[in-house]
């Protein structure tokens, strides 16, 4: 036999916990979404294309070379040499690669794309900047057949090393971690 309160608890117990799941599964959705409107105009991408994938890398790294500065005789500077990070989706996962040169975006299934450089923005200081990409044809088909132009977003870190390029040191390498998001368009 049941108990008059036994029977008000549970019906409110299970709208309590309706509202509680509702009210998470909005708030890890709008943590997750990219928003294009977020970023410089410069760098959003044309109207007609759709977020494709969003991933992220957490723990990037990009190398520079202290060089000789062209055309400039007995000056030097950090000259970016390439990146390398994993390619994670928004759940952890680790589905692809980003490495260069030529800038290089490799899905786990093969597919792979480079693209060209279309415009930058500032992101603030110690980061790389914004960028927007247009991707040439995918090689290879899978998640990146298709992809028009690649965005990349929410910058950490990533510029040339504070320690100075001298002659001194010409030839060494450095290795910069960053952080950032690349949003894939199609």
């Amino acid at each position: 036999m049941k108990t008059p309160s036994a029977s008000i608890l549970t019906p409110a117990a299970i709208v309590a916990s309706a509202l509680l799941l509702t009210a998470c599964g909005s708030m890890d959705k709008s943590q997750l979404q990219f928003n294009p409107m977020s970023v410089p105009e410069s760098v959003r991408v044309p109207a007609g294309n759709k977020i494709a994938w969003e991933t992220t890398t957490a723990g990037g790294k990009i190398t520079y070379e202290c060089r000789d500065k062209a055309n400039m005789p007995g000056q030097t500077e950090w000259v970016f040499v390439g990146p390398q990070a994993d390619l994670m989706d928004r759940s952890g996962k680790k589905v692809g690669t980003y490495y260069g040169p030529p800038a290089t975006w490799e899905a786990l299934d093969g597919s792979k794309i480079t693209a060209t450089q279309l415009a930058v923005a500032p992101a603030g200081e110690g980061n790389l900047p914004y960028q927007l990409v247009k991707a040439n044809p995918a090689m290879g088909s899978g998640a990146m057949s298709g992809v028009t132009y690649v965005q990349r977003v929410a910058l950490k870190g990533g510029v040339a090393p504070a320690m100075a390029c001298t002659a001194g040191n010409k030839g060494q390498r450095q290795i910069v971690m960053y952080q950032a998001d690349y949003i894939f368009w199609k």
